[in-house]
């Protein structure tokens, strides 16, 4: 089982901010170019999964990692509470129709996983059900994947004690202030609930589509490492322009 409490959040202090600023820089033009091929070649497309504990920077990821890309081959879709409609159907129902078209990617802000993270936490449906969604999903993914599907898993790894001052700011910052949720606080008090479970998930979910934790403590340094680990990932597709 994957220990979060043993893996830090923040950089090594012998990281240089300044270059690895610069690094990202110069992978988020990469990520644009080899983007232009995915587009073009039509062979595979790209599902980007976000995770994490609130205020780890998911959105904040999403403006500053995808900035350099082509509009018109990326979208994003949030996944918030289920709305009524979608309860009457498979939990999957509401998300299979946006999986990426093959020479697109899609960012998923939250996903199929909240239906696993927060029905464990709550105790709102059987512990047997939940286990079924492990399985579920793994398939799920596994079939996607078959079908030309690359699937990057980023679990965003902030400590307690940087949430708490994510927070703060939230309630203080005239520019932060329309993101607060009381339920953040009173989320609080089942953090380590939501870590263990978070934990489960990174060990058992899609063992072949395995999650990165990210130190996220850091914005800069969890920037680099998902641009990076994003720009690796396409130069291994071979990606090139129909002749």
């Amino acid at each position: 089982m994957t220990s979060l409490k043993k893996i830090p959040t923040v950089p090594d202090p012998r990281i240089n901010e300044e270059k690895t600023v610069q690094q990202t820089e110069d992978l988020k033009l990469q990520m644009a170019k080899l983007q232009n091929m995915l587009y073009a070649e039509k062979k595979h497309s790209i599902l980007v999964i976000l995770q994490g504990m609130d205020t780890s920077g998911k959105d904040s990821t999403i403006r500053k990692v995808f900035s350099a890309i082509n509009p018109q081959g990326c979208s994003v879709r949030s996944f918030k509470a289920p709305s009524e409609e979608e309860q009457l159907h498979d939990y999957l129902w509401r998300v299979h129709p946006y999986v990426p078209a093959r020479g697109m990617i899609t960012i998923f802000n939250r996903s199929h996983y909240e239906d696993i993270l927060f029905p464990s936490v709550h105790k709102t449906i059987p512990a047997k059900a939940i286990k079924k969604r492990y399985e579920q999903i793994n398939d799920f993914e596994r079939y996607l994947r078959e079908n030309g599907v690359v699937i990057l898993k980023y679990y965003l790894h902030i400590s307690k004690e940087e949430q708490k001052a994510r927070i703060l700011a939230r309630t203080t910052d005239p520019e932060k202030k329309w993101k607060y949720d009381p339920a953040d606080v009173r989320d609080e008090k089942h953090w380590g609930s939501y870590r263990r479970v978070y934990e489960k998930i990174i060990s058992t979910c899609s063992p072949e589509i395995p999650w990165e934790v990210i130190p996220a403590d850091h914005k800069w340094y969890r920037n680099y490492l998902i641009a990076n680990s994003i720009v690796e990932k396409m130069q291994s597709l071979h990606l090139k322009y129909p002749s």
